[in-house]
């Protein structure tokens, strides 16, 4: 049974570790664009979901790691211990000592809450948690109604095609068993739009983007303050866009003018309705909310659909990044992780920051006696 502080640690490496992933996918990502894996979105996809479910489950594989394979890995606190040893950090040692205690002086305030920001502190995270949780509560409840008020059309095996009167754009979600696509009652009457909603939201499922929707949402209680979070869930719902726009054209050599037509249409049609359409989550959507708001990521479909679409698979090339992510991921997680017990870096540098401290009070004290014996002087002085 893990205690309170061990939570608390995992929760804190959690959301260190999601800052930490989203600049090396954001690093990523612009090394892939000047490279020719750049426009091949679908890999970048898997990558991306890939990554998220690994980010998600790194404490437990930090902690499996740590247990079974490597008792005491090296930390980025032992390195950078190690480097000021050698002369390579140009720092007192005390204030070394008190920039890599940082964590451990918050995770101790945390844990006592014995200051008010500390206080404050849990009381907005559980406020925001709460918070999280009705709005997931709502959406989900938004979302029933919206399958509940939508007739079946008709099953395409375990998916269910329905037709809502309410809904102003197509979107797809599922739940324990069964699939769900909902198109607009608009849509019957442009067969042509109709078949490619159908298409679009069927490569959804096929994408497994429900699903991770669904974990990102499962997610927003505990880091919904963090934004990191806010920056990875955005990259995932436009590369999935992209990913799916570009399957479609690439697979099934689709009519690209009708493709787009239809994407503009259904952005005009959610914008006649957009609080809705917004707050119908967890959910995929066939245009995003900030589509509805703003022409900048249609735009970008547009491109994505228009240009030439990637012939060449480079599996190689992507099992390569993949592995050497994943190694990045792990590797950053086990350099975020609390030092072990004392070491002899860790001794030599206390050694000193205690000499610091007595030579800085040794100097204090003779400081002191000088201005005490000048005074006396002074005094001897005036006597006579």
């Amino acid at each position: 049974m893990m205690n309170a502080e061990t939570l608390l640690n995992a929760y804190i490496d959690l959301n260190l570790l999601l800052i930490a992933g989203i600049a090396l996918w954001l690093t990523l990502r612009a090394v892939l664009t000047r490279s020719r894996l750049g426009p091949a979105f679908r890999p970048q996809l898997r990558l991306l979901n890939g990554m998220t479910l690994l980010l998600t489950l790194s404490p437990m594989l930090v902690v499996a790691l740590t247990t079974y394979v490597v008792s005491q890995p090296p930390t980025l606190s032992d390195m950078l211990v190690s480097q000021y040893l050698q002369g390579n950090v140009n720092m007192s040692a005390t204030r070394f000592e008190s920039i890599l205690g940082l964590r451990e002086d918050l995770l101790r305030a945390l844990m006592a809450q014995s200051s008010h920001w500390a206080q404050a502190a849990v009381v907005l995270l559980i406020l925001g948690a709460v918070a999280s949780v009705a709005m997931i509560g709502l959406a989900a409840l938004r979302l029933r109604n919206a399958l509940r008020d939508a007739y079946l059309w008709k099953h395409i095996g375990r998916v269910q095609i329905r037709i809502s009167d309410k809904s102003k754009v197509a979107f797809s979600t599922r739940g324990l068993f069964t699939r769900y696509v909902v198109l607009p009652s608009a849509l019957v009457a442009n067969p042509s739009d109709l078949r490619l909603s159908v298409a679009h939201e069927l490569q959804h499922f096929r994408q497994r983007d429900v699903e991770c929707e669904f974990l990102l949402e499962a997610l927003r209680p505990a880091l919904f303050w963090n934004p990191a979070y806010h920056l990875w869930r955005r990259e995932v719902r436009m590369l999935r866009e992209f990913a799916c726009d570009q399957a479609l054209i690439s697979r099934s050599q689709r009519d690209v003018r009708a493709y787009c037509e239809c994407l503009i249409r259904a952005c005009a049609l959610a914008a006649k309705d957009p609080i809705r359409f917004v707050q119908r989550s967890p959910s995929v959507a066939l245009v995003d909310r900030r589509e509805v708001r703003g022409g900048s990521i249609l735009e970008r479909r547009i491109r994505v659909v228009t240009a030439t679409q990637p012939q060449d698979s480079h599996l190689l090339s992507w099992m390569v990044v993949s592995a050497m992510l994943a190694t990045g991921v792990i590797s950053t997680a086990l350099l975020m992780q609390r030092p072990g017990d004392w070491s002899h870096d860790r001794i030599m540098l206390s050694t000193i920051v205690n000499l610091e401290r007595m030579a800085h009070r040794n100097a204090v004290t003779e400081t002191t006696q000088t201005a005490v014996t000048a005074l006396q002087s002074g005094f001897m002085t005036l006597s006579k």
